[in-house]
């Protein structure tokens, strides 16, 4: 059977074989050494120019740790919608202020987004997070004072702020419906 007659995607095979081997955060010659082909062989597939077999996909699969489907397949645009109101939200023990995950950190990534609420009243203060953590909030509505305990700096609707996370810090809404969405991003 040629290869018009079996309509082989090289170019989305190409293309997936590039995300995927990126993503794993692997060289050509890994990958190669790891699926037992030539480092040659796989970087013809991944220019589009080479035609290769089910073996060879499969045990490229094996060893980016991915189903063959996601090598042969275009990758699909994952749509995710979280509704006013939705998602799980966790609320503060001492300040009026919920947090709720819109975005957990997905394998290929290192951060998470919250959509952060808050009302005048007990600021919410932070410990540090976890070593390299930095933290980024567009305020996208009321007033807050956000940043650095010692330092924080006061926000207006549409300002950003970054800081580390892995010291102390404080979110403090100064109105009423304050609201933001905050990416903590880990380094």
């Amino acid at each position: 059977m040629s290869q018009e007659t079996t309509g082989a995607p090289l170019e989305i095979i190409a293309a997936s074989l590039r995300r995927e081997r990126t993503r794993a955060g692997l060289s050509l010659t890994e990958v190669a050494r790891r699926a037992g082909l030539a480092k040659s062989t796989l970087s013809q597939l991944e220019s589009g120019t080479g035609n290769p077999s089910v073996e060879t996909l499969w045990a490229l699969g094996v060893a980016l740790d991915v189903p063959f489907s996601r090598l042969v397949e275009p990758e699909r645009p994952k749509v995710r919608v979280i509704r006013s109101g939705g998602g799980p939200t966790v609320f503060a023990e001492h300040a009026d202020y919920a947090c709720t995950l819109l975005s957990a950190c997905p394998p290929s990534a290192r951060r998470d987004m919250y959509l952060i609420r808050a009302e005048p009243g007990t600021p919410r203060r932070s410990d540090p997070h976890m070593t390299g953590v930095m933290e980024h909030i567009v305020l996208c509505a009321g007033r807050a004072r956000v940043g650095l305990l010692e330092a924080p700096e006061e926000l207006n609707p549409g300002d950003y702020i970054s800081y580390p996370g892995d010291v102390p810090h404080i979110f403090e809404a100064l109105e009423p419906g304050t609201y933001g969405v905050e990416i903590s991003e880990y380094v």
